[in-house]
């Protein structure tokens, strides 16, 4: 995909936003903005972009982030949509070394209405190229396990979580670009997570974020934050 092909893509989203009623801060670019400006010309060693498991991960244990130079821009509920629009903002800006990516959950919860696994895919490696174009090292982080969604019963996501994952894999192999396996790490027989580490089969709680955590640092042994 181009850069201008990214820039058509990105523009349709916002049109198709603005059609369908939703608030005129869609991507939540209000969330992060100040600390932004507080932070605008300081090192970063990498940004996450999340959604509601990267936001809970900086908010239960911050000093995982600080301590090496990590900042989270993870925002609950989001969708690749969401946070492809506001990718310039929340990780460009920031000028970091690195990105670390973890979305998808909520693309297959059709939290924005039905998307397709390759569009959701194609949001992602957007983000991607974006951010290699800005030299900006990129770490993919496989979708975390999960067997349910409580705020969507009707919908069986763990078959869909593998798929994504293999594309996201296959990709991350054939560009030569950081894959981070969380999946592996901490999937039960189901594709979902165990209750020791998670509350509801799809979010981590502070025990899963430490496999988390530990699974992260050493594949990123290398960059040596």
């Amino acid at each position: 995909m181009t850069a201008r092909e990214i820039i058509i893509a990105i523009a349709g989203i916002l049109i198709a936003a603005a059609a369908s009623g939703q608030p005129r801060d869609w991507a939540n670019f209000g969330r992060y903005s100040k600390q932004n400006d507080e932070i605008a010309g300081h090192k970063v060693n990498a940004v996450f972009m999340g959604n509601s498991i990267t936001d809970n991960w900086a908010r239960l244990d911050p000093e995982f982030f600080s301590s090496h130079g990590f900042v989270g821009r993870g925002i609950s509920g989001q969708t690749t949509s969401e946070m492809l629009v506001r990718f310039r903002r929340d990780v460009l800006d920031l000028e970091p070394e690195a990105v670390a990516i973890l979305a998808g959950i909520n693309d297959i919860a059709q939290n924005n209405g039905y998307i397709s696994l390759e569009n959701t895919f194609g949001n992602i490696v957007s983000m991607c190229e974006l951010a290699k174009a800005h030299r900006i090292k990129v770490i993919i982080c496989s979708t975390l396990p999960c067997d349910r969604l409580s705020w969507r019963p009707e919908i069986k996501p763990a078959e869909q979580v593998k798929e994504l994952n293999a594309m996201l894999k296959d990709y991350a192999d054939r560009n030569r670009i950081l894959f981070v396996d969380y999946w592996s790490v901490m999937a039960n027989g189901n594709g979902g997570l165990d209750k020791e580490i998670s509350g509801d089969g799809c979010h981590p709680n502070i025990d899963g974020y430490e496999i988390m955590e530990k699974t992260f640092l050493d594949a990123t042994r290398r960059f040596k934050w």
